[in-house]
């Protein structure tokens, strides 16, 4: 039961039921988000949303829906998983122009993301701070 209700919010979170303000910390996974999520916010889902089939964002709205009965834990996961998610997504998209003169710097040459990304990771050292903290944004460090 409480696998259905991790497997639930996973809808939520892919949703981007909100966008919030993103601080500066390290990113949630996907799977690190839907066990947060299922952990918080499981009793809500059961008690508010029982019965509800994953898809078309039915736990999400059902969420938003009963706000005010859901629990303030559940809340605030879903505030902080969501908006770690948003920024995870916003450096993925965003790294190659972040780390432009990095990747001139120190992968002149290099061919593909992957392996970008994996002299990028050699040169910590030399890498700039911005570009670093988009690859460790990212979820890619």
């Amino acid at each position: 039961m409480m696998f259905n209700g991790r497997m639930l919010l996973a809808t939520v979170i892919v949703a981007g039921i909100a966008c919030v303000g993103v601080a500066r910390a390290q990113t949630i996974s996907y799977a690190d988000a839907i066990t947060k999520l299922g952990d918080d916010c499981g009793a809500d889902i059961k008690k508010l949303c029982s019965g509800l089939n994953l898809g078309n964002n039915r736990i999400a709205n059902c969420l938003q829906e009963k706000a005010a009965k859901v629990s303030p834990t559940c809340k605030a996961s879903m505030a902080s998983v969501v908006a770690s998610i948003t920024q995870r997504e916003q450096a993925q998209s965003a790294y190659s122009e972040v780390c432009r003169g990095d990747i001139a710097m120190h992968c002149k040459g290099i061919k593909g993301d992957g392996y970008i990304l994996a002299c990028l990771n050699k040169a910590t050292k030399v890498v700039s701070n911005k570009c670093s903290q988009t690859i460790v944004d990212a979820g890619w460090r």
